[in-house]
């Protein structure tokens, strides 16, 4: 299964695209989609203009993100990771 997600234009949150042709910051609400159809909802997402930056397709498994690329979506989905665990020189 794949969503599509992107950055809201006004603050760059994470965003879904929902059933609807809505925009979500919850990824419980982002529309699964499969082959043509993902496509197909990409192309209309990426036509928008003024919500949404970036759109893109993510793999979903088990209503987490998954593929390859599942630790980079879920730290997009959880929010920016800060400090370090690196002492200063």
């Amino acid at each position: 299964m794949k969503a599509i997600t992107a950055n809201r234009l006004t603050d760059g949150r994470v965003i879904y695209r929902t059933a609807e042709g809505q925009w979500s910051s919850r990824l419980d609400e982002a529309e699964h989609l499969d082959g043509d159809a993902a496509e197909a909802r990409l192309a209309q997402a990426e036509a928008e203009f003024g919500i949404a930056v970036g759109p893109y397709l993510i793999d979903i498994e088990d209503e987490r993100p998954g593929g390859q690329k599942w630790r980079r979506e879920a730290i997009r989905l959880t929010g920016p990771t800060t400090g370090s665990t690196h002492e200063p020189a």
